[in-house]
């Protein structure tokens, strides 16, 4: 029998779910939880008090917020109208900040000041726009750094000049009837953009990647049904909400009716207690910064994480065996992704083995093409042979927000995305990721994929994390560096860590350096290794005396 996935809107997932299981929770916080009723009525509120400031389909509504109940409201709200939602990286700042709010062409941004104690997002924002304290309309703004931009809206207790105010901002719900908002919705379209969500970069501003309704919600139901999420799972989820990685997980949890449970500062101690104290089912870290600090933490042995059936990780294989060992009951699983992508490509089978879960990425989604090309020739390449990866299907954006260059050079003929990530794909279909193009270390004529060095080392008990770059070296051309933190309650030295890799890998993939880190230089949710190429590139050139 044919296991339908139906392409539904956004808003419409959400009101469908609601009037199915009013009473089931659907979002929980460790200060708030709210049924699926109270999330409806929260969202269709928000609804009302967009509207109220002007936004209709088709504007572009930011949200510059942490994890909270409110990003949830607000996201919803925005689709229920037709907009689009540009959701902004919270690491953002000042220089990148000024240049997503101006070249997304905001109509309205949504911030709050929920963790102003640790990060105040709000200051952020007006070091990027020092005009927006002068402006004497908040309901038209009127700058000259971001012109569409028409409101920036607080959620918070202050009331600084130039923003529209918690206060404010729900008292314009009341101008505006329940039944406009019903009708806005009736009006979006499955191929409307959906979502805008901005991809960082190396060497460029970030980009806007233009996703429809279709596209999010195909992907990622369907990931869900590849995940055997049920009704009834209490899916833990503390990845950043402006993250592919939790609005997707978002999506098919509304879609099913599951709870999502999420944090608005991930800690690990307080994240273990959260997943041991809401029996959670599933638990979705995905990425090593997240899952070693878990399996590390020193209360990790005395939680109770028994009812944890499933938990979903990215990483080199040995690091991957090391998060399952830790849950030695629960089944997990690899992915392969990006957010041209919608977010997600490929994800592996319950039933597929240990050593499969560990060392390769699964089989694509329904209908999402996968191959490997030789980066070169644009040629595919035998099965199980090292390529670029190219992916086709019904997730893929739509194209770059006003950078048509950059679509062009990043969808090909033939509606092939081209995603910059050496791997390869077996026989059976199963894609295994090995790095992005640009890591691949060139050593003495050697290539060198930093995710195996990555892997061995993450099975030393010391080591918490480790990420591995190229050092210049005026023989070799470059040679591996690795960034190593040492996990609570150790002791390391470079030497030992070069000692721990002699004899078990090759010579030429013996790290030549090796700094110990405290604090990691992240994007959203992954270490940026360029800033590690370059810090240490500089040290090595400090070091050359002067001619």
């Amino acid at each position: 029998m044919t296991d339908w996935v139906e392409a539904i809107a956004i808003g419409d997932l959400l009101l469908r779910t609601a009037e199915r299981r009013p009473d089931h929770e659907a979002l929980v916080f460790p200060y708030a939880r709210y049924t699926y009723d109270e999330v409806r009525a929260h969202a269709l509120r928000a609804a009302r008090s967009l509207a109220g400031l002007g936004v209709g389909k088709g504007d572009h509504v930011g949200l510059l917020m942490p994890n909270c109940p409110d990003f949830v409201f607000t996201f919803f709200g925005a689709q229920l109208l037709g907009a689009v939602v540009v959701p902004i990286n919270t690491r953002f700042r000042t220089r990148e900040l000024a240049y997503v709010v101006e070249n997304a062409d905001l109509s309205v941004l949504v911030t709050s000041d929920i963790v102003a104690e640790h990060v105040d997002l709000f200051a952020r924002l007006s070091e990027s726009l020092p005009e927006l304290g002068e402006a004497a309309d908040p309901f038209d703004l009127r700058l000259t750094a971001a012109p569409r931009l028409r409101s920036v809206v607080l959620l918070g207790d202050r009331e600084p000049p130039g923003v529209v105010s918690r206060r404010r901002f729900e008292a314009l719900a009341d101008e505006v009837a329940e039944a406009e908002v019903l009708t806005a919705r009736a009006r979006v379209r499955l191929r409307d953009i959906a979502l805008m969500p901005y991809t960082s970069g190396t060497t460029s501003q970030p980009k806007g990647c233009l996703l429809t309704h279709e596209a999010l919600v195909r992907d990622w139901v369907s990931a869900g049904r590849r995940l055997t999420v049920t009704a009834d799972e209490r899916f833990w989820d503390p990845l950043p909400m402006f993250h592919m990685s939790a609005i997707g997980p978002l999506l098919f949890c509304f879609e099913l009716g599951a709870a999502f449970l999420s944090m608005t500062h991930f800690e690990a101690g307080a994240a273990l207690e959260m997943i041991e104290r809401e029996r959670a089912t599933w638990v979705y870290p995905a990425f090593p910064p997240i899952t070693m600090a878990l399996i590390r933490h020193p209360d990790f042995a005395t939680r109770d994480l028994s009812r944890v059936r499933a938990l979903l990780n990215v990483a080199p294989p040995d690091t991957m065996r090391v998060m399952q060992d830790a849950f030695p009951q629960a089944v997990q699983i690899n992915c392969f992704g990006m957010t041209e992508a919608a977010g997600v490509i490929t994800f592996n089978d319950f039933d597929d083995t240990p050593d499969q879960r560990a060392e390769t990425c699964g089989r694509p989604l329904p209908g999402v093409e996968v191959r490997a090309v030789d980066p070169d020739t644009g040629l595919e390449v035998p099965p199980g042979e090292l390529g670029e990866l190219q992916v086709r299907g019904f997730g893929l954006l739509e194209g770059y927000y006003k950078d048509p260059e950059k679509t062009r050079a990043t969808i090909i003929d033939g509606g092939w995305l081209r995603t910059g990530d050496m791997g390869t794909v077996d026989a059976d279909g199963r894609v295994t990721y090995v790095t992005r193009l640009k890591d691949m270390l060139k050593v003495g004529g050697e290539n060198v994929a930093p995710a195996e060095i990555e892997s061995h080392l993450s099975t030393h008990p010391a080591i918490q994390l480790v990420a591995v770059v190229g050092a210049p070296d005026e023989r070799l051309v470059e040679v591996p560096a690795a960034f190593v933190q040492v996990a609570e309650g150790h002791t390391l030295t470079e030497q030992e860590v070069i000692d721990y890799c002699r004899g078990a890998i090759a010579a030429f993939k013996v790290p030549r350096y090796v700094r110990f880190v405290r604090e990691w230089p992240m994007s959203a949710t992954k270490i940026q290794k360029y800033k590690l190429r370059e810090q240490i590139a500089e040290e090595l050139r400090a070091r050359v005396p002067a001619p």
